[in-house]
């Protein structure tokens, strides 16, 4: 299984958590649908939060859980050896749908259209890049290649700026700029999203090219 580059995986609270799921029996297939449990609740936090602002806490809370799950998934399969044959499909399909849902979700708090598109447009479009570039990684380990998980909108870089935004709605509630925090941030991830792409089928190519596979 290639895995993402992650620091976080060497540390205390994350091997002491992992352990603890494995001798619960959970499965890394049962903690990757739990991410998209989480991140199918942000569809609903995100959009109560025009009543009130907790909710957007919860929403950046609700986002970190997912990516707790994916750290936790990968850990139990290959660190505590629960990897079972077809976890490939698990790491990788219940992601997509978890990036619908919060960039979807953090749409649904901007209530009013900003500029030409509504956030809901935006976060359709990035929704579409964001998905485009597990495809393209997919698709060159399909090939060949290395599993590329560069940016600069991989799927940390986008998490991270959701939460982010979510966290400085809470604080800039009510003000002349609430929601246009998390506009232009579904805008950044498209656009980010779209280079990350590019640069991924580059380099993808070249390997291909140069005959540089696995």
């Amino acid at each position: 299984m290639d895995r993402r580059p992650l620091k976080v995986r060497g540390a205390t609270w994350a091997k002491k958590l992992a352990k603890m799921l494995s001798d619960l029996g959970l499965t890394p297939n049962a903690i990757s649908i739990l991410s998209v449990v989480f991140a199918f609740l942000v569809l609903f936090s995100a959009k109560e939060a025009h009543a009130n602002k907790l909710f957007l806490i919860l929403s950046a809370a609700l986002i970190q859980l997912r990516l707790i799950c994916n750290l936790l998934d990968g850990m139990v399969a290959v660190e505590h050896g629960k990897s079972k044959p077809n976890g490939e499909l698990f790491n990788d399909v219940p992601d997509r749908f978890a990036d619908a849902f919060i960039i979807l979700g953090a749409s649904f708090y901007v209530q009013k259209d900003l500029f030409f598109l509504s956030a809901t447009n935006v976060a359709w479009i990035a929704t579409c890049l964001a998905i485009t570039t597990a495809y393209i990684r997919v698709l060159g380990k399909s090939l060949g290649t290395s599993s590329y998980f560069i940016g600069p909108m991989a799927k940390q870089h986008r998490m991270f700026l959701i939460t982010v935004a979510l966290i400085l709605e809470y604080f800039l509630y009510g003000t002349a700029y609430a929601q246009k925090i998390i506009y232009f941030t579904l805008v950044l991830i498209a656009f980010g999203s779209l280079v990350t792409i590019f640069r991924r089928l580059i380099i993808i190519s070249n390997d291909l090219n140069k005959g540089e596979l696995r």
